[in-house]
């Protein structure tokens, strides 16, 4: 009979304990810790990746790599900036060899995948490349996967879930790296794409690129999608006021933008 009342108490103590705020002052759900969502992710970047590196997806055009990352060092450079104590995380970015795929996703931590389809398909500019790379960045800077991993252990896996992923045995890490990857593959929500819009945008004008090409990409995913909807747009859920919103910050970016170029 106590039985029930004494599990309710300690969810809410659970929940109360999990409080955080983000880098735009919103108060998150952390049950599961940026911590452990780090290690998390670097197990489940391992797991993704190495199977792709074993059937040669993982790309090694010169050019191509030069390129990318040239771009996302300027905004991990931001980044850093934002949140001095990203400095310390083991930051990385792999482009993988899939043409049709229109996707980018990072993990928390600072691990980042590029598909060449978002190159190839969108014909992204550097400033439009900026503003993906930014995006995605900003989703790590916002402890948007321990946050997803949190709710996702919350809702869908109960408090037994939740012990299991937040613990250090074999078995423990193996539930949490399962949240961590499907963290990069389930619908980001309304509230979180608002916020990495909002710090995305902020990081790749710092960084010296055109906040105009926030609105350009969107365009091209857009258009992109009368083939089939860009796997970007299925993780990153587009609401209705989200290009005026984008429009809305311009204005607002230009000048870091231009000091930058400065």
């Amino acid at each position: 009979m106590t039985s029930k009342p004494i599990f309710l108490c300690i969810i809410a103590c659970a929940l109360l304990a999990g409080c955080a705020t983000s880098p735009t002052g919103r108060t998150q759900l952390l049950i599961i810790s940026e911590q452990s969502a780090i290690a998390a992710s670097k197990q489940a970047y391992t797991a993704m990746l190495t199977p792709l590196a074993q059937q040669n997806r993982i790309n090694t055009d010169k050019g191509l790599n030069e390129r990318v990352r040239r771009i996302a060092d300027r905004v991990v450079q931001q980044a850093v900036k934002m949140r001095a104590d990203t400095v310390n995380w083991e930051w990385d970015l792999q482009i993988i060899d899939d043409p049709k795929t229109v996707n980018a996703w990072a993990m928390a931590g600072g691990k980042m995948a590029l598909y060449t389809g978002l190159v190839q398909v969108i014909d992204t500019t550097d400033d439009e490349l900026a503003q993906v790379l930014a995006h995605e960045i900003a989703h790590a800077l916002a402890k948007h996967s321990a946050e997803q991993m949190s709710v996702s252990a919350a809702t869908n896996f109960g408090m037994q879930s939740v012990a299991i992923a937040t613990g250090n045995s074999p078995i423990a890490l193996q539930g949490s790296s399962l949240l961590a990857a499907l963290a990069v593959s389930l619908p980001n929500s309304r509230t979180m794409e608002t916020e990495a819009d909002r710090i995305g945008i902020e990081l790749a004008a710092k960084a010296g690129y055109n906040p105009n090409a926030a609105i350009s990409l969107w365009d091209k995913m857009s258009q992109a999608g009368g083939a089939g909807q860009p796997q970007f747009l299925s993780t990153h859920p587009s609401a209705g006021t989200r290009k005026a919103t984008l429009q809305g910050l311009v204005p607002i970016m230009m000048p870091f933008y231009e000091q930058a170029k400065r």
